[in-house]
């Protein structure tokens, strides 16, 4: 397996698939890279790069006790871009990703960007506050720590219900992504996961937004019920400068799994246009 070591210490496990230009995936809460795959073999197949590691304490990175925060998580993957010397990116990024990719920009630049995708994407901020009424309420992030430290194995099979859609009438259900969703959240450490409730929920992106100088698809379900759309994406593609939004009625945040075939069709269209 392949890691790159931070500047404290931690090692943070990457893939680095295939050639061509670049494109850098970053998951979501609490999974890891493996939550990608049908995108990274689908743009791999199609000649492109393509690379995603497992945010510190996810996955098979270091389950640490420290740097759980946004800022780290951006320098962390300004780190593995530093690493393999990546030019020419396309970024993508899930959800809890979908943050990271904005405040890496905020926090780096895109000197080694040439377009960003947010797909369910945590920014602007996902808390309720007197400026985001759009917003959830601390209640419902409460609940999400509660639930992680009481119970997290049985919480996480619970959450791929409203996750995928599957708490919807006609939905089809597959017992497998059920299981991988689960088998990635148990890999993460309880600690950091514990910590990044409170990164993607409280992070206010707004200012990391502003600063996008890159062709920018903001894609997002009109039926998310983990990230809602007037909350994010509605109000992200007013501030990215030039945005393309791109609304999936009726789709989950899990759409990138559940249906991957529509997705892969429009990244690779944005990614070639």
């Amino acid at each position: 397996m392949s890691f790159v070591k931070t500047k404290d210490g931690t090692n943070i496990f990457y893939k680095d698939w295939g050639s061509g230009q670049p494109v850098v995936f970053s998951h979501g809460w609490p999974l890891c890279a493996d939550a990608w795959d049908a995108q990274m073999v689908f743009l791999g197949s199609q000649g492109y790069r393509v690379i995603a590691h497992d945010r510190r304490g996810h996955g098979r990175s270091d389950q640490t006790w420290d740097g759980n925060d946004m800022d780290t998580y951006a320098d962390d993957l300004a780190a593995v871009l530093d690493h393999l010397n990546v030019k020419d990116a396309v970024m993508v990024g899930h959800s809890t990703g979908g943050g990271e990719v904005t405040r890496y920009i905020g926090r780096h630049g895109t000197r080694r960007v040439a377009k960003a995708v947010l797909l369910g994407a945590v920014p602007p901020i996902m808390l309720k506050t007197d400026a985001n009424p759009e917003g959830l309420p601390i209640s419902v992030f409460d609940g999400i720590r509660e639930n992680t430290l009481k119970d997290r194995s049985q919480f996480f099979k619970d959450l791929t219900d409203p996750f995928y859609g599957y708490n919807r009438p006609g939905a089809k259900i597959s017992e497998g992504v059920r299981l991988e969703f689960w088998r990635q959240g148990m890999m993460a450490g309880i600690k950091p996961a514990y910590d990044c409730i409170k990164q993607f929920s409280e992070t206010d992106f707004t200012e990391d937004l502003k600063k996008f100088d890159v062709p920018t698809l903001i894609a997002h379900g009109d039926d998310d019920q983990i990230v809602p759309i007037g909350a994010a994406a509605l109000k992200s593609a007013r501030l990215v400068k030039g945005a393309t939004l791109k609304v999936y009625p009726s789709l989950s945040h899990g759409l990138a799994q559940t249906n991957a075939e529509e997705f892969n069709k429009d990244l690779l269209a944005f990614i070639k246009g």
